[in-house]
């Protein structure tokens, strides 16, 4: 798309602008690069969080991993688009697809093995793209249960916003290909994991709670468009149940509010 500081303005509020430009000026961008219409960066703030942006014809796709709540696009989102217009990163699909066309297919496949054997992340969402099956909940809720325990090494509750990016990567991954229930296994481990350590949160409350709420309507739209039997459908409810009245009951209301949807929709 043709990007430029007008469009960028129409993403963000005035002020969010302004302190993407100094964060640009001052330098916390520390890695950009691009592939075709992806841009991806590391932006240096309170921590080092990771932004994305794919750049379409006619919109900009951006996420961020830093707890931003507000309206339009935060300010690291901001200072890479404004880096883009001003220094465009060098696009290294061209010469990853010519290297890709002069390796052979034993290669490629050795790599390939090789990179999903390292990188635990990168295996899964290649399973969630090609595989026949992803893990349970408890396999999902032992990962989310890591993430708190390494947050909480050095303090007793979580003062930051978790990343579960990849987590609804691969939800996303799993809906794309029409394997609602492999969706809803990931959303069911996120909303469980969240509310479960629900009193381990003291901070970026805005955050939390807007991950449990997409997981909650994640879950809600992938039971409905699994069309599950009627034994099916009562399972998939009464995971919402049980949540609601688990102790405590900090999130009641909002498991509640998604039975109620699941049930009205059904």
């Amino acid at each position: 798309m043709d990007l430029n500081n007008a469009k960028i303005r129409e993403t963000c509020a005035d002020a969010v602008f302004e302190r993407g430009r100094d964060y640009r000026d001052e330098g916390h961008i520390q890695r950009i690069e691009r592939f075709g219409d992806v841009v991806t960066a590391a932006v240096r703030g309170t921590s080092l969080y990771d932004v994305t942006v794919d750049l379409g014809e006619s919109t900009i796709d951006a996420r961020c991993t830093c707890p931003y709540e507000g309206a339009g696009e935060c300010k690291h989102v901001v200072a890479v688009l404004l880096d883009v217009v001003a220094d465009p990163p060098q696009d290294e699909s061209e010469h990853v697809e010519r290297v890709i066309e002069d390796v052979s297919s034993d290669d490629l496949r050795a790599f390939v093995r090789d990179a999903l054997a390292e990188n635990p992340d990168l295996r899964e969402q290649f399973l969630a793209r090609f595989g026949d099956g992803g893990k349970s909940v408890e396999a999902y809720r032992d990962e989310i249960e890591e993430l708190f325990d390494q947050h909480t090494q050095h303090y007793p509750v979580v003062t930051e916003a978790i990343d579960f990016s990849h987590f609804f990567e691969v939800a996303e991954q799993y809906r794309e290909r029409e394997c609602y229930r492999a969706a809803a296994t990931v959303y069911r481990a996120l909303f469980e994991g969240i509310d479960d350590n629900h009193t381990r949160i003291d901070a970026a409350y805005d955050h939390y709670a807007k991950a449990l709420r997409s997981a909650l309507e994640g879950y809600v739209d992938c039971v409905l468009a699994a069309d599950p039997s009627d034994n099916e459908f009562e399972r998939f409810a009464g995971a919402l149940e049980a949540q609601a009245m688990s102790e405590p009951r900090i999130n009641e209301e909002q498991f509640r509010r998604a039975l109620g949807t699941l049930e009205d929709r059904r």
